[in-house]
């Protein structure tokens, strides 16, 4: 048994092309659902339109952290199947659906088949390839399932204009969910013994933490773990309002299906590229720099899509959130891996995922009732301002790091405890 990229490189590039499926279930809905609620099924209200993404959020954030305690005691692959099976029956509801609230069921399935299916294929990678490389897998892996989103959200809006906003979620669907489930059962290898041959090679010996103080550790207790999950929720608050109201903004600028899709699909898609690099230069420079700046410079894009009103500088907006978010987004996961010893460190990345994700529950609540009592441009201006705040206090709770050095060969040092008081 070896550690690294290259040693697992098999591997490590199935689950790359299975959490491209993954991401692309995802994506088809970016550009579509909220179309399909206003203009199928008459809703007016955009908390209404929103309460698919509520849903979806709640049930990926709680999916998120079973599957590291699931992962940790059952193993990843079993987990993994699991969640292709949860997500193989979204496409026939949204097909059928003859009321909205099939379409909330519908992503009610498809948040569980996410957070056990993201949460495994990040898991497993961290585990092929030890810690000298996390950052670069990190990025690699986000790119394939962002990227995935971004071809996903253009091709089903590109579609969508030939033949209707409900039969492509379908057709693509299918054909991703049937595709991940028949690699994800055949093809992909247990990894939780190279979690295991990492521990003992490092020489150690934390005990396996008992769920609940994981949870308690990763969320408030432990302050540069708070202030890692702190801004992934941010970060995705802001994505969940960006995928319901962003459509409906353009749209209601003049904008068709194809400039939606265009918009919509270059954010993910410059976020999932980006990621091979900032995933990269993180091993090499540090998280911190990465997660501050990214976070700052997402405000600043939010603030663009409602200042801007051109093609132009919507796409730019796009652009630069994709830039903030791929500065963001490894950076965190990475980081958690950091901190957390091996016995438990997927239970901790469950956790992080579980309040990263429930930010889409968060945004869209948040976007959505500013939007109907006051405007759009309101709800754009006010979580710019969040994610703003999110940055500083970010950079404030994260300390310098120890060294790489110090990283890869275990030292006690890098997974101390920092807690808000003297025990934790």
């Amino acid at each position: 048994m070896q550690l690294g990229l290259r040693a697992n490189w098999r591997q490590f590039a199935l689950l790359v092309l299975i959490n491209a499926f993954v991401g692309g279930m995802v994506g088809l809905e970016r550009s579509v659902l909220p179309l399909l609620a206003e203009r199928e099924f008459g809703l007016a209200s955009k908390a209404a339109i929103l309460s698919f993404l509520v849903g979806f959020g709640i049930v990926k954030a709680i999916f998120n952290a079973l599957a590291g305690y699931w992962a940790d005691r059952w193993g990843r692959k079993k987990v993994l199947v699991a969640g292709w099976l949860l997500g193989f029956p979204v496409p026939w509801l949204i097909l059928y659906a003859p009321y909205w609230h099939w379409v909330v069921a519908a992503n009610l399935l498809l948040g569980a088949q996410q957070g056990l299916c993201w949460s495994v294929t990040v898991i497993a990678k961290i585990d092929l390839v030890g810690p000298k490389q996390r950052g670069l897998a990190m990025g690699l892996n986000e790119f394939a399932g962002y990227s995935a989103v971004a071809l996903s959200a253009y091709g089903a809006a590109a579609l969508a204009s030939s033949f209707g906003l409900r039969l492509v979620p379908f057709l693509l669907g299918t054909a991703l969910v049937t595709t991940g489930l028949v690699l994800s059962l055949f093809f992909v290898r247990e990894t939780l013994p190279f979690a295991h041959w990492e521990a003992q090679q490092q020489g150690n010996t934390t005990p396996r933490q008992n769920w609940r103080k994981i949870f308690a550790l990763v969320s408030w207790q432990d302050r540069r773990l708070f202030g890692i999950s702190q801004a992934g929720l941010v970060n995705n608050l802001n994505d969940g309002m960006v995928w319901g109201l962003l459509p409906l903004w353009l749209a209601a600028h003049g904008a068709n299906y194809a400039a939606i899709g265009l918009v919509t699909g270059a954010y993910p898609l410059v976020w999932g590229i980006g990621q091979i690099a900032t995933g990269g230069m993180s091993d090499r420079i540090g998280r911190t720099p990465f997660i501050v700046g990214g976070m700052v410079l997402q405000a600043f894009a939010l603030v663009g899509f409602v200042v801007g009103k051109s093609f132009a500088l919507w796409l730019a907006a796009s652009v630069a959130l994709g830039i903030g978010t791929a500065m963001v987004y490894p950076t965190l996961l990475a980081a958690i891996s950091d901190l957390t010893p091996p016995s438990w460190r997927a239970s901790a990345v469950g956790v992080y995922r579980f309040w990263r994700d429930l930010g889409y529950a968060v945004g869209a609540l948040l976007a959505g009732g500013l939007a109907d009592s006051f405007s759009i441009p309101t709800a754009f201006f006010a979580i710019a301002a969040l994610t703003f705040l999110s940055g500083i206090l970010a950079g404030i709770t994260l300390r310098p790091q120890a060294s790489l050095r110090q990283i890869a060969s275990g030292g006690e040092k890098v997974w101390a405890k920092q807690c808000w008081w003297s025990e934790c």
